[in-house]
């Protein structure tokens, strides 16, 4: 009983070989062109650039941001605030954008529910920097985002 007919070595060795090459020219592509989006911090403090809605006195704002390639989630709050603002958006040509409602006056002077965007862009420091537009406002709010970690703390606030 011969079970190797040279049609079917033929036809298995060609299928074999044309699988393999295959697989090298889409991890050569692959390799080539493909990369992946840079890692975020999770959190950062933001530093608004004009007068936010001419609120005398506004609570530094921290954005928190959970990335899954190039999903994200984020929210915005003011230190001490129990409910954040929640936003969802994508990470695509080193800039980032997202989305959300407000249905709480997180900012000072906004009424509710309001639309919200948030486009932003990373800059060579691990900083970000971008804008906060509001629908129905028309005061487009510009800040600098810096990474909680990097941030410096004053020499007389260590603990003993």
């Amino acid at each position: 009983m011969n079970h190797f007919h040279s049609k079917s070595l033929v036809f298995y060795g060609v299928a074999i070989t044309s699988v393999l090459i295959l697989f090298k020219i889409v991890t050569l592509y692959g390799e080539k062109n493909l990369q992946a989006s840079p890692v975020l911090n999770n959190s950062y403090r933001l530093t608004w650039k004009n007068n936010v809605l001419n609120c005398e006195k506004s609570a530094p704002m921290m954005l928190n941001i959970q990335q899954s390639g190039i999903y994200l989630n984020a929210a915005l709050f003011s230190e001490g605030e129990a409910k954040p603002l929640t936003m969802s958006g994508i990470w695509k040509n080193q800039q980032m954008s997202l989305a959300g409602k407000i249905d709480q006056p997180t900012l000072c002077n906004i009424t509710v529910p309001q639309s919200v965007k948030m486009q932003m862009q990373l800059t060579d420091k691990g900083n970000l920097q971008g804008q906060l537009i509001i629908s129905d406002i028309s005061q487009t709010l510009e800040f600098n985002a810096t990474p909680e970690a990097a941030q410096v703390r004053p020499e007389n606030s260590r603990s003993h």
